[in-house]
């Protein structure tokens, strides 16, 4: 009975082993990966961005499936040549609460919640929401890419200022089937410079983002020049590009 006794302890205390220690490689890796994440934001916190979650996965299927793929067209620029009409037209269109929320805003996200019970899904992504997602993750909904939508997204606005993190959004937000940021956006749509994007145009742009893909500048349908007529009018009583000083 004793040596039972003894089998049995022993089992135990290899099992308690083996369990501790998988714990503790977990909370190491998951370390280990937060830190790496946060080396990344400080790098990127000056750098221009070489590519993103989104962009590789254009390229990919690009690749896979050139006949019904384009390849991703993508280049930065910096803040400077963007043009500012830009920059309001989607805080307007986007996330008019972007100045003072910390990544995710919680007054939108308790609408949604409420909306959502009553209507189904209703999203309530920030900017910087978008851009974590646009930068590290992957589309379609799911609570795992969510929750980690969030933590990302607060991460990035302890390292980033506003304004770089729009800036970034500027610069990797998809404007078309296969093209990405405000430069080529500018570029391939209206044929100007990203500095030159004028009021109307910036918020055609900023009509399209939640269907890029879809979407058609040159020949919008009437519910994407109904959207463009209310980013504008949303542009205006924000106080236009006064409204961008709060992010200085």
């Amino acid at each position: 009975m004793k040596e039972y006794q003894t089998y049995n302890a022993g089992l135990e205390r290899k099992r308690r082993g083996f369990y501790t220690t998988i714990f503790r490689l977990s909370v190491q890796a998951l370390l280990l990966v937060t830190l790496l994440f946060f080396a990344v934001l400080l790098v990127f916190r000056w750098a221009p961005i070489p590519t993103s979650a989104f962009i590789y996965q254009q390229n990919y299927l690009a690749k896979k499936s050139p006949e019904i793929h384009e390849k991703a067209s993508y280049e930065w620029v910096d803040w400077d040549n963007i043009s500012p009409q830009l920059a309001i037209a989607v805080i307007a269109s986007e996330d008019q609460r972007f100045p003072t929320h910390w990544g995710v805003d919680t007054i939108e996200l308790k609408k949604a919640l409420n909306s959502s019970r009553k209507n189904g899904p209703r999203g309530a992504s920030t900017i910087t929401q978008q851009l974590a997602k646009n930068l590290f993750l992957w589309g379609g909904r799911s609570y795992t890419r969510k929750a980690l939508e969030a933590t990302m997204s607060v991460a990035i606005e302890m390292v980033w200022p506003k304004k770089r993190i729009l800036e970034v959004y500027l610069n990797v937000a998809q404007f078309g089937d296969a093209i990405f940021g405000a430069k080529e956006a500018s570029q391939q749509l209206f044929d100007i410079k990203a500095k030159n994007l004028s009021r109307e145009q910036a918020a055609m742009l900023a009509a399209v983002l939640p269907k890029p893909a879809i979407s058609n500048v040159n020949d919008p349908r009437p519910a994407l020049k109904k959207r463009q007529q209310w980013i504008l009018k949303q542009m205006k009583q924000l106080g236009g590009l006064n409204y961008l000083k709060q992010l200085e």
